[in-house]
């Protein structure tokens, strides 16, 4: 087991390393730093904006490999270089990704627990109403945007607050300012509910239709079959036998379904105004910001990766042959 998850931790370091580097390159050959200084009036002189970019390691004039060995070498060191306005990316960094995990992790968790049980739920209930109700809800869910689940959702709650003649419902921000001790939590709670229901929403849904699938395939396996010629029940021979084996490969599927977690957090941050990484992406790009927008993207890098050792941590637990070796 311990060499299988060495080998595992130096793939996925490399798989990092590798989007890491690839994610600046691209920052840096199709963003364009320069044109921030374009519409300041009076307009810079070429080489003060020359001087300034190269003071951030952004000027498109250096070569792009000289870039990307300075940024590497920097990286190597814990620094992320500089933003636009001169600030430390590391201090913006580090504050913003605690914004988004914390709407992340509460969101992808519910959403994935959810899934797993639907998914379990439908496949035993197979052919009845309740599959029938849960896989339709599961298709039209995974046909609309997250973006347009947030408007949505943000559009009932107004409703529902006018009907109640009292904000029941409030979703802009992580916190309203000046609450204390409980009442703090609680609102944040508050504020938590409708982003963390967008998040989750779409991830119960795809863990759902892979697990209906998954639990489908062990429900006439022989294992399952000899435990109920044993004396189990059809519930406790699906869940102490069953559910354990389909868990292996979801196990795996959670690790690339990561990405669409960190892509939903995205429009979900903007839409909800919560100041996180992903809003700060998509400010990044318009403004050009590579330094800010490289971070971002190893740091994302680095979430995918931890979360697809993660998986393989849970393989290694539920299958046997993992922590024996007998599989790569």
């Amino acid at each position: 087991m311990a060499g299988f998850l060495l080998r595992r931790l130096v793939s996925r370091g490399v798989l990092v390393v590798v989007a890491g580097s690839l994610a600046y390159l691209l920052a840096a050959a199709a963003l364009d730093p320069r044109a921030g200084f374009e519409g300041r009036t009076p307009r810079p002189p070429e080489a003060v904006v020359d001087a300034r970019l190269n003071a951030l390691n952004l000027n498109d004039r250096t070569p792009l490999f000289d870039r990307y060995s300075t940024w590497a070498w920097n990286v190597l060191h814990g620094d992320f270089g500089r933003t636009q306005e001169g600030e430390p990316v590391n201090a913006e960094l580090w504050r913003r990704l605690a914004v988004s995990l914390r709407l992340l992790v509460p969101g992808g968790v519910l959403g994935g627990v959810l899934g797993v049980l639907l998914g379990t739920y439908a496949a035993a209930r197979r052919g009845r109403v309740a599959d029938r109700f849960i896989t339709g809800g599961s298709y039209l869910l995974l046909a609309v945007p997250v973006f347009v689940l947030a408007v949505l959702l943000q559009t009932i709650a107004v409703m529902v607050n006018g009907a109640m003649g009292a904000r029941v419902f409030v979703w802009v921000g992580e916190s309203a300012p000046g609450e204390p001790g409980v009442l703090g939590v609680l609102d944040q709670a508050r504020h938590l509910l409708l982003p963390a229901t967008v998040i989750a929403v779409p991830q119960a849904a795809l863990y759902g239709r892979y697990q209906r699938a998954l639990v489908l395939d062990v429900l006439h396996a022989d294992f399952v079959r000899t435990a109920r010629a044993k004396g189990l029940r059809r519930r406790s021979a699906l869940v102490r036998h069953g559910l354990r084996t389909a868990l292996v490969p979801m196990t795996t599927y959670s690790a690339y379904a990561s990405g669409l977690l960190v892509l939903g957090g995205v429009f979900a941050e903007k839409a909800f105004g919560r100041h996180g990484m992903g809003e700060w992406l998509v400010d990044s790009i318009a403004r050009g910001d590579v330094n800010a927008v490289a971070a971002i993207d190893c740091v994302a890098a680095c979430t995918v990766g931890a979360a697809g050792l993660v998986s393989d941590v849970l393989n290694g637990l539920l299958d046997p042959r993992v922590r024996l070796g007998a599989t790569p």
